[in-house]
């Protein structure tokens, strides 16, 4: 894939530091060990963070920012991240989707970004394009339905809109299906060698529970 980060991105964040992870992969309904490393990770955000504290979180803090610059209400759109870490804080658990999205949600709240994950074999075209939601441009959220994407930063395809910090689109969705997958860091901070670290951390996890060998990535800014 190529990945083209935007003017409109540039401006209100300079700094964005994105990592495109690709791999190809052997999904599975349910991994025991991988929500065993979920669940401790949970307990861990339990007794160190609060509602309130995990917006302090780097790359969600850097998230929210954007998103205001972008004329978006972090509170009502939350960044994907925070919504995961805040169901965890609020004693709720995280849903069980298949092993590539949980396994996506994992690598999200370990550090804090919010993580797009695709079926690639589902893009239009071989680019992908960061840029911002325009006024009534249509997007269908996974399990959302139709979803008002106007200010928030999104990747299009060929055809259009296929990712945002909030949610992913229907169309380009992982399922039991899939094999070749494409996997977003958003580093709106600008940490690039935490996103580095992000991305190893998503290999290594494919490695162990997708059955993935020669996975790789790059780092786009």
């Amino acid at each position: 894939m190529k990945i083209i980060v935007s003017q409109e991105i540039e401006s209100v964040c300079p700094t964005f530091v994105g990592a495109c992870v690709e791999a190809y992969v052997e999904n599975s309904p349910y991994c025991k060990e991988l929500w065993d490393e979920i669940n401790a990770l949970g307990e861990k955000f339990k007794s160190s963070l609060t509602t309130e504290s995990l917006k302090e979180i780097s790359g969600i803090a850097a998230t929210r920012k954007v998103y205001r610059a972008c004329g978006k209400d972090p509170s009502r759109y939350r960044p994907a991240s925070e919504a995961l870490i805040r169901r965890i804080l609020q004693g709720k658990e995280l849903y069980q989707r298949d092993t590539l999205v949980d396994l996506v949600n994992l690598a999200s709240i370990a550090y804090g970004y919010s993580i797009g994950g695709f079926d690639a074999d589902k893009f239009e075209g071989d680019t992908l394009t960061l840029g911002v939601g325009k006024e009534g441009e249509p997007y269908e959220g996974i399990g959302r339905g139709m979803i008002n994407i106007e200010g928030l930063p999104v990747y299009r395809d060929r055809m259009g809109g296929v990712g945002t910090p909030t949610s992913d689109h229907e169309r380009t969705k992982m399922t039991l299906g899939t094999t070749h997958l494409v996997v977003l860091i958003n580093g709106y901070d600008g940490d690039e060698q935490h996103v580095r670290e992000n991305a190893e951390f998503i290999l290594q996890l494919l490695s162990k529970y997708c059955k993935s060998s020669g996975g790789s990535y790059f780092i786009y800014q």
